[in-house]
């Protein structure tokens, strides 16, 4: 299954969304995500993380401050045997960037092209992945992807196009029940 991959959204799916978070000490991790990784990887899936970064285009922070900040997150997944095989981001807003970073892009979700540049880059075939997003744009960018499961992970919101999830390891299970059955997913 080396052309699957788990999509990640970052802020609120592998930390909680604490807004516009850039540095490690307010990065704080949702509990189970090192074990969803795990377990992924072990099914041999690519673990790809798709995020927004609209702080960067806001001028809340820096992109090379975004980099360390996911320097030592990837360092910490690497610590508990869960690595990241590729993050993807998008620093643009169309509404509220700040000069070079206001702008209408592909790669903001809810448009799918980080999901494109992935499979690209990574070999993937999009209908045989996953997503994990906590926003309906993550959902709405997974599907333009055609990426056909999709959860939506602790959101107020309802999804007609998602899976709604309380917990991680939710996600995990199907991921191991699938394995068992995998012309089903």
């Amino acid at each position: 299954m080396t052309n699957a991959a788990l999509f990640l959204d970052r802020d609120g799916v592998i930390n909680i969304d604490h807004g516009y978070v850039y540095q490690s000490q307010n990065f704080e991790f949702v509990p189970d995500i090192f074990d969803l990784v795990r377990t992924a990887r072990n099914l041999d899936y690519k673990i790809i993380v798709i995020t927004n970064q609209a702080g960067i285009g806001r001028g809340y922070y820096t992109e090379a401050q975004f980099h360390t900040l996911t320097q030592w997150m990837r360092q910490r997944f690497e610590d508990q045997n869960a690595s990241i095989d590729a993050v993807y981001f998008c620093p643009f807003h169309p509404e509220h960037g700040v000069g070079y970073y206001r702008q209408e892009s592909e790669f903001r979700k809810p448009n799918p092209g980080m999901f494109f540049q992935a499979a690209r880059e990574h070999g993937l075939d999009l209908d045989r992945c996953v997503l994990v997003g906590d926003k309906i744009s993550d959902i709405e960018a997974a599907a333009a992807a055609g990426i056909p499961v999709r959860f939506l992970f602790r959101s107020t919101d309802s999804c007609h196009a998602a899976i709604s999830i309380s917990e991680l390891v939710e996600v995990e299970q199907f991921l191991l029940k699938n394995l068992l059955e995998p012309d089903k997913q």
